[in-house]
């Protein structure tokens, strides 16, 4: 058997200093993000600006450098009002597990925009990109879905820089979904997406508007050299 090639010298290139306005308009964007779920125009996305978004989710850190992720782009209306099907009977098995002062509140927020925003994004993660032995996955199995996760980031970061909106749909039985995509069973759902133009966000993340929990302390979230619980 002939020696593994060695792999090429390289070297890192002087780091890139961004200004002070690049790095404001970088956290600008992170606290302006939001979950967008009734707020979409009918407006088709400009297959350019899609692919910037599209880009910058491919660009996401990956462990291993596995790239895990699929996007499915999900424009037929019958096959998005499936899905839409799939999540009322899952909302409507999910309000019956909150408390009965909650289930009023619960009922009355719009929890999705599949049938209203444009296009739909199905981010999955194939756990068999690069075989049974991936390096950093060999005694962390998950780490796979993480980076797919840090896809998602990237993609809802790059939208709304971009003026779209993103909204997460968390609210379905995998099962339904892996059957009406046409999923193997080794291709694990990591989030649908609903996205489209908007003219509006909330002011702040719209369930905390509305009362149903509001932000943490981040200092009550910042721990030393281990676990403290919390007071």
């Amino acid at each position: 058997m002939p020696p593994a090639p060695t792999p090429p010298e390289v070297s890192p290139l002087p780091a890139r200093q961004f200004s002070a306005e690049e790095r404001q308009a970088l956290y600008d964007i992170i606290a302006e993000r939001r979950d967008v779920r009734d707020e979409f125009l009918p407006d088709p996305i400009d297959p350019a600006m899609l692919n910037r978004v599209l880009q910058a989710a491919h660009l996401a850190p990956s462990v291993g450098f596995m790239q895990p992720w699929n996007f499915i782009l999900i424009r037929d209306p019958a096959r998005r009002a499936e899905v839409h099907a799939a999540f009322q009977r899952a909302n409507d098995e999910a309000a019956t597990l909150f408390p009965d002062e909650k289930q009023a509140t619960y009922r009355a927020l719009k929890l999705q925009g599949i049938l209203k925003s444009p296009l739909n994004i199905c981010i999955t993660c194939d756990r068999d990109r690069c075989g049974p032995v991936v390096l950093g996955r060999t005694h962390n199995p998950e780490m796979d879905l993480y980076s797919s996760v840090c896809a998602v980031q990237n993609l809802w970061l790059a939208a709304r820089a971009e003026g779209l909106g993103v909204g997460w749909v968390s609210i379905y039985h995998e099962a339904d979904l892996h059957a009406l995509l046409g999923l193997p069973e080794r291709v694990k759902i990591v989030a649908y997406l609903c996205i489209g133009h908007v003219d509006r966000f909330y002011a702040a993340p719209e369930l905390a508007l509305k009362g149903w929990r509001q932000r943490l302390k981040l200092e009550d979230l910042v721990m030393e050299d281990g676990w403290q619980e919390p007071v």
